[in-house]
């Protein structure tokens, strides 16, 4: 079941690509990424009251929130700084990179995920799962070679950097998550994540975007910038569930949510109407057949 849930997730991530990179066109990053704490906590607010005052019907229900104290929030509150550096890296990056270069690196952080999983939680994996993650790490090899036909220079881009570093980060809430699952209720580490997620982003946006926002970039408002909370939350949901099964391997599902890159693949291709696809396919191809791999080894 928590593998099933994992390709749910990697669905919507993919949805949720193509609806940040329309965001993110012409407009300003910060207020854009503001925006998608804002109304993914309008998501899950609700049930953090509903759990507090309608007990009775929400006790038993996937959504409900239970109650923690400050031992709890101290460390969903470091998750959420680990994700915003995460996501303020990758949303300028994707600002500025084609999806079709964008999506295949993020499908290597699993490669990331599955070293720290193997350190921390002593995780192994079989031969299946082993080429699988082979195959990803050669795509992005390949996809360097890709990327210098449009003038993409992997070693001096720093958009590339930002990406990598985005990668990073996000390999590392990664395993935090499989961590924290361990000992918190998931609807209580997704909830809360998002609540705090949108008082830093708040203070970000007041602090250093509003007070120059006539001399950078211009915000305008997108109904796509609406799109993004609700796939990413749905993705999330999908996610946090999956990893709440005792026998879920976080580099697995890490590695799976990566497939994603398929359906913003094909965004860029006929959406964004983005150059040099056919070298690309090669790269996504491996992608692809690594995911098979990995879930053959499951």
């Amino acid at each position: 079941m928590w593998l099933l849930l994992a390709f749910v997730s990697a669905a919507l991530l993919g949805l949720y690509d193509i609806a940040k990179k329309t965001s993110l066109k012409e407009n300003a990053v910060l207020p854009v990424l503001f925006l998608n704490t804002l109304f993914s906590t309008l998501i899950f607010v609700p049930f953090i009251f509903m759990s507090r005052f309608d007990i009775a019907a929400m006790e038993n229900s996937m959504f409900y929130v239970p109650e923690a104290g400050w031992e709890v929030h101290k460390f969903i509150i470091l998750k959420a700084i680990i994700v915003l550096s995460s996501w303020i890296c990758g949303y300028f990056a994707i600002k500025h990179l084609p999806l079709t270069i964008a999506g295949p690196i993020n499908a290597t952080r699993p490669v990331m995920v599955l070293v720290g999983a193997m350190l921390v939680f002593g995780e192994r994996l079989n031969l299946y799962q082993w080429i699988g993650t082979g195959f990803a790490i050669v795509s992005f090899f390949l996809l360097s070679v890709s990327g210098k036909k449009e003038g993409i220079n992997f070693k001096s881009n720093k958009w590339i950097f930002l990406l990598v570093l985005a990668a990073v980060l996000g390999a590392v809430s990664g395993l935090y998550d499989k961590y924290l699952l361990k000992h918190i209720d998931r609807m209580i580490v997704q909830s809360w994540f998002n609540v705090y997620q949108m008082i830093i982003m708040g203070a970000i946006v007041l602090f250093l975007w509003y007070p120059k926002r006539r001399s950078t970039t211009k915000f305008s408002w997108k109904w796509s910038i609406l799109l993004i909370s609700i796939f990413l939350s749905a993705a999330d949901f999908a996610y946090y569930y999956a990893l709440s099964y005792d026998d879920s391997m976080i580099s697995v599902v890490s590695m799976v949510r990566r497939s994603s890159v398929l359906v913003s693949f094909i965004g860029g291709v006929f959406l964004f109407k983005e150059k040099n696809i056919k070298g690309k396919v090669i790269d996504l191809l491996l992608v692809l057949i690594g995911m098979l791999f990995l879930y053959l080894g499951r």
